[in-house]
């Protein structure tokens, strides 16, 4: 975190000098005011304006260092795209033994993701980011074939009249199966647990027991 505490003979002078110095804009920054600018009597004496301004962190600056890193020690390297949908930011990462990232069933892939919005949140003072990371188009095929474990479990807890718990799963493979089956009327989805273990639950609906 960047912070510098500067002097001036106003207020206003001491935000413009600090900024300078920084090299950064007043939107993203902080300023404390230390001491507010004094008149001196017949102009002697005069106190001046003390503040710190301290440059706010940039979660989408902060999430990309962080993957950089890890997977260069990882011996991973990646280059990474980032694009914007709805309220998600998808971080697209491609290279060399991109595999090795995806891991089982995603499991590297959803651990890393856990790990980056926990790294690009972690300053309370930044605006709230919600990550998804991506490799080769993972998540539109994992997207498929969560579509038909969701039909295939809804069948499944129809047909027994008891409910139905899938394996934890991040927040947005989750929604992928409440969608998936919100205009089923024989079954109903819930998330239960608390992350990472959070999981979807199926079950019948009143009407479906019958």
């Amino acid at each position: 975190m960047k912070k510098v505490q500067v002097t001036g003979r106003t207020v206003e002078e001491a935000v413009s000098s600090a900024l300078e110095q920084l090299q950064t804009s007043k939107d993203r920054v902080e300023v404390t005011i230390l001491e507010e600018s004094k008149k001196g009597f017949f102009g002697l004496g005069q106190k001046p304006a003390v503040v710190e301004v301290i440059v706010k962190a940039d979660p989408v600056k902060t999430a990309i260092d962080y993957l950089q890193d890890v997977t260069s020690k990882m011996g991973v390297p990646v280059t990474i795209t980032q694009r914007q949908e709805n309220d998600l930011l998808v971080l697209e990462l491609s290279g060399d033994k991109i595999a090795i990232l995806i891991g089982k069933r995603g499991q590297t892939l959803n651990a890393l993701q856990l790990l980056t919005n926990m790294v690009a949140n972690s300053d309370p003072s930044s605006k709230h980011v919600k990550i998804v990371l991506d490799a080769e188009n993972y998540r539109s095929r994992r997207q498929e074939s969560l579509e038909r474990l969701a039909m295939h479990s809804a069948q499944k807890v129809y047909n027994t009249k008891k409910s139905f718990a899938l394996e934890p799963m991040p927040s947005n493979e989750r929604k992928v199966i409440h969608l998936a089956l919100k205009e089923n009327r024989d079954v109903e989805t819930t998330s239960e647990g608390v992350e990472p273990f959070r999981k979807v639950v199926i079950r019948p609906t009143v009407s479906a027991k019958k």
